[in-house]
């Protein structure tokens, strides 16, 4: 998949309180998102839209939000939107800074299209102009 167009800018919110980190991921309809490998346990929500959700060795799952799951450690998801569609997680996380936090809830890939904070790495998209 890595090697498919990456030319989609995910509009993604940060929302911090009291030791809880929480990241809103908007996706347009026919976008396929992989996710990286989590280290801790949170939570998933579909907050709205029509998805499909792949992870840990499960079934792919189609979903209509809303819908609440608890990931555990390990999780890496493959999330197809049929619709647009807006999902969330909610972290267990002292930190604020947006590379500490990321160093700290997922596995280093080297390999992802992806930039701390889900900002597209430079080169990905050449139609895309430079941030």
């Amino acid at each position: 998949m890595v090697k498919l167009p990456q030319c989609v800018e995910h509009l993604t919110r940060h929302y911090f309180a009291d030791g809880m980190y929480c990241r809103e991921l908007w996706r347009p309809a026919g976008c396929l998102i992989v996710g990286k490998v989590h280290r801790k346990e949170h939570f998933y929500i579909v907050a709205h839209g029509d998805v499909t959700i792949t992870w840990g060795g499960r079934a792919p799952e189609r979903v209509i939000g809303p819908k609440v799951f608890v990931s555990p450690v390990g999780t890496k998801r493959a999330v197809l939107a049929h619709t647009d569609a807006t999902c969330i997680t909610v972290h267990q996380c002292s930190e604020r800074d947006l590379e500490k936090i990321e160093r700290e809830l997922v596995e280093y890939d080297p390999d992802s299209t992806f930039k701390v904070g889900n900002e597209l790495k430079e080169g990905v998209c050449p139609s895309l102009p430079p941030q």
